[in-house]
């Protein structure tokens, strides 16, 4: 592939909260997409109202950061109900494109605002070269692709269609159809077409015979345990230069529900990997001949979450692609601070922190940065040997940080 001919592809990342919008921002991503207060499949994150909307529009704008609003509610009739005014207020915000999965929704929004773009949900099940055709004549712009396919139906809806195509490259997976789940409506009363999804997916599950109550049983599936809906998290990282080369306008991370933690190392990994693949071409090398450097595995290991998967990447997953004992692997690493200042080097704790403590400092490169502790000084000027989440507290390091960033993480080890 010609290097000049090549597109970098959009690194998308969540933004539950105007604090993850800020730190995903800190750490490379080009665009970032939110829920405002209705309409949204996410209602129980720390979603936007208005002045929030106006104030993240203008913080990613003044970084070149594009941000795209999620509509993508499965769409009653009491729900179009001030649909119109809202999608007017987006546009007059600022907003870059509106994430829609609901074709009425899509026709308001056509009918309303049509100098904004649409962007077609990965729950509107766009898994063929036709059904691409279909939504580009109804106005779309950008299609996020069902996260059902592989890398070769991937390819031919590229070949067939000019039109921007997004793929969801990392994170959780759900276990129905692209999201499209009746589970937690029928356990708990909460519509997750709606964004109140419960998780039931993420339950460990045992059977009642109706004549023996009390007596629960264990639902075992090949002796590997009862967390039998529960995937493993999506990974593409090694997939990256095939995406590449197929000509993927948009790789998306799911987590709008995830920690400020989480969404900030995810970002920087995969802001380093494709500024990494993106040297390769420019000094002359395929990109189907890139492999990442192992350290991009090792950090990745530091994140994770339910382990992972490439799902249907090859083919459909299998019985290897499910986090069967548990709903989540046990974490061995957690975000410890947040920087507030650089000098004096004040962080507001995640964790607990304690004088002696190992750390690590995540700049926006890939080089970790690993200092102790050495003491650490409250807002009252007082010196104390520990710091709960929400303390903030001025730290000296072994070896000294020169220039640590405002919005930065450290993270350490946990015992």
């Amino acid at each position: 592939m010609d290097p000049k001919k090549m597109k970098m592809p959009e690194l998308l990342a969540p933004a539950g909260s105007y604090e993850k919008l800020v730190t995903a921002i800190h750490y490379g991503a080009d665009a970032v997409y939110l829920g405002g207060k209705q309409f949204s499949l996410r209602a129980r994150a720390g979603n936007f109202d208005q002045a929030g909307i106006r104030r993240a529009v203008a913080y990613a704008h003044e970084n070149d950061v594009r941000v795209y609003i999620t509509i993508n509610i499965f769409a009653h009739n009491q729900d179009l109900d001030n649909l119109r005014d809202y999608l007017c207020f987006l546009r007059d915000a600022g907003v870059d494109g509106l994430i829609i999965s609901d074709p009425g929704i899509l026709l308001i929004a056509r009918e309303t605002v049509p100098e904004l773009e649409i962007h077609l949900s990965t729950q509107a099940n766009v898994t063929n070269e036709a059904s691409a055709r279909f939504w580009v004549s109804q106005g779309v712009t950008r299609l996020n692709l069902a996260r059902e396919l592989g890398l070769d139906e991937i390819n031919q809806i590229r070949q067939a269609t000019d039109t921007e195509l997004e793929v969801f490259f990392h994170g959780a997976l759900c276990i129905s159809y692209s999201g499209r789940c009746m589970l937690s409506n029928y356990f708990t009363g909460r519509d997750a077409n709606q964004g109140d999804c419960s998780q039931p997916c993420r339950y460990s599950y045992k059977l009642v015979e109706e004549k023996r109550p009390g007596q629960y049983f264990p639902v075992v599936e090949d002796e590997r345990g009862t967390y039998i809906f529960n995937s493993r998290d999506l990974c593409l990282l090694q997939r990256l230069p095939d995406l590449m080369a197929i000509g993927v306008d948009s790789l998306k991370i799911e987590g709008r529900m995830k920690s400020m933690g989480y969404v900030g190392a995810i970002v920087r990994l995969y802001r380093a990997a494709l500024d990494w693949l993106g040297d390769q071409v420019a000094a002359g090398k395929a990109i189907t001949s890139c492999t990442l450097p192992v350290y991009f595995s090792k950090e990745l290991a530091k994140i994770g979450t339910r382990g992972w998967t490439e799902n249907f990447i090859e083919g459909p997953p299998k019985s290897g692609d499910m986090q069967y004992d548990s709903s989540r692997t046990q974490q061995s690493w957690a975000p410890v601070g947040l920087v507030c200042t650089a000098s004096p080097l004040l962080i507001e704790a995640r964790n607990v922190l304690e004088t002696g403590d190992q750390i690590e400092y995540l700049g926006k490169n890939m080089e970790t940065i690993i200092v102790s502790v050495t003491s650490m000084t409250n807002e009252a000027g007082d010196q104390v040997e520990r710091a709960n989440p929400g303390n903030k507290v001025i730290i000296d390091t072994d070896p000294f940080l020169p220039s640590p960033e405002k919005g930065s993480i450290f993270r350490k080890k946990l015992r």
